[in-house]
């Protein structure tokens, strides 16, 4: 059984190292995978939030909404799931706690890139109700979700 809470530094550089080996990871870049990153991010007290999908001890999934710290009203939304957790509805539930948490915090929408070729993301994404653009942004699609 899954379940969420905040990331670990040591389960979060793990997750990174597998992020790092992944292939299909092409498509997620936020920010450097590095342990000294994932340090970073597990002491992180500003507004920016990020989440772990965990089963039992281990780190499966990441999820970020990104922008408040800098002042947006609008937060962009990433995550990653492991390979094996893919297709299981680990993404939905994760992306349906960011959602229920940018709706706390009273945005009136969050936005997301993607890659046209990413189709298993597109489609989740699509059928969670996020419009795009119809022009590309540096190669991804911008999508956006009305809360």
């Amino acid at each position: 059984m899954a379940r969420l809470r905040p990331c670990d530094a040591a389960s979060l550089a793990d997750l990174f190292a597998g992020i790092m080996a992944d292939a299909s990871a092409r498509f997620f870049h936020p920010h450097p995978f590095s342990r000294a990153d994932a340090a970073r991010i597990a002491a992180h007290e500003g507004e920016d939030l990020y989440a772990g999908l965990f089963a039992g001890e281990r780190l499966r999934g990441y999820g970020m909404l990104r922008g408040f710290d800098a002042g947006f009203a609008i937060p962009s939304l990433g995550i990653y799931i492991e390979p094996g957790w893919r297709g299981r509805g680990a993404g939905r539930f994760l992306m349906t706690h960011l959602h229920a948490a940018a709706r706390q915090r009273q945005c009136r929408a969050i936005r997301l890139k993607t890659y046209p070729e990413n189709e298993a993301a597109l489609h989740l994404y699509q059928s969670l109700g996020y419009r795009f653009r119809p022009t590309l942004e540096a190669g991804q699609l911008v999508g956006e979700l009305i809360l």
